[in-house]
């Protein structure tokens, strides 16, 4: 199933929203301001929340953490150096390891487990916001999968000291 998310560029406060490709509003992403960390809430289209995205203060490698439901689900971060492009590596609560990999400055990534490939990620640009796309291949982890997705953009996004996104 491909989601779209959507960037709002011009909102008093920063959000993006995650839809399917029908258009149908899912997840909304909120930035929680007046905190020492990064936060971002992932909210259901009813209100509530289903995920917390915090970015650790002071690590050596941009990591960020995945909480649902008050626990830790998992942790996300980025190599500082490599020799061969951008890489990021994921860790779950249930003991699986994913990677990220795929051309970084084109925005087109794969998120895989064991070679199996679990999500494509494929940023699009238009004219009024930002977009990309995420083509989900593993229902049963669509939540962590999108997730994931707006990790690993935000973090692009922090380290080339950019603004181009809200989140």
């Amino acid at each position: 199933m491909r989601y779209l998310v959507r960037d709002r560029m011009l909102a008093f406060h920063e959000e993006a929203w995650i839809e399917t490709e029908h258009r149908e509003k899912v997840f909304k992403v909120n930035r929680k301001f007046l905190r020492l960390r990064r936060t971002f809430d992932l909210v259901d289209a009813q209100g509530n929340q289903v995920a917390s995205i915090v970015k650790k203060a002071f690590t050596l490698h941009h990591t960020i953490l995945i909480k649902r439901d008050g626990q830790l689900d998992g942790w996300i971060s980025k190599r500082m150096f490599s020799l061969f492009g951008d890489r990021f590596k994921v860790s779950l609560r249930d003991g699986r390891r994913l990677r990220i990999v795929g051309n970084f400055w084109d925005r087109e990534f794969d998120i895989q487990h064991d070679g199996n490939t679990l999500a494509h990620i494929s940023r699009r640009w238009f004219t009024v916001r930002d977009a990309y796309a995420v083509d989900v291949m593993s229902e049963r982890d669509t939540l962590m999968l999108l997730i994931l997705a707006v990790c690993v953009d935000h973090t692009l996004q922090d380290m080339k000291g950019d603004k181009l996104t809200n989140l």
